[in-house]
């Protein structure tokens, strides 16, 4: 029986990539399932023999700990050359998509705090 491994919503490429090469290096067999044309259903990693799970559960628990150590590494790498994206930054860089952003959330919690200001009436 078939077993879901990985859920690809979400997934960047290159971390999809990298897994796979995994799972072949390792001799796991999988398959893989693409998402659909408008996102309604996942594309997915699928075990084909559910004797492989621990293993490749094994493999891939290993894997996004190395990546998320990679990843903060990187990000420190960049906080100490100044070059890290920060809030200030993405303001100074798309100053009118901040601006609209702000716009729409003071809209939606306007609808949504509006009728609580009748009620003492």
């Amino acid at each position: 029986m078939s077993i879901i491994l990985l859920n690809l919503r979400g997934v960047p490429e290159d971390e999809a990539e990298e897994i796979r090469d995994l799972l072949t290096e390792h001799g796991v067999a999988f398959y893989e399932t693409p998402p659909s044309r408008w996102g309604i259903s996942m594309g997915a990693i699928w075990l084909r023999d559910e004797y492989q799970r621990e293993e490749a559960k094994q493999l891939i628990a290993r894997y996004q700990q190395e990546r998320q150590v990679r990843a903060r590494e990187n990000h420190a790498r960049l906080k100490r050359e100044g070059s890290a994206e920060t809030l200030m930054g993405k303001i100074r860089q798309q100053p009118l998509r901040v601006l609209l952003y702000l716009a729409i959330v003071a809209v939606i919690l306007y609808f949504s705090i509006r009728p609580f200001f009748n009620l003492g009436e």
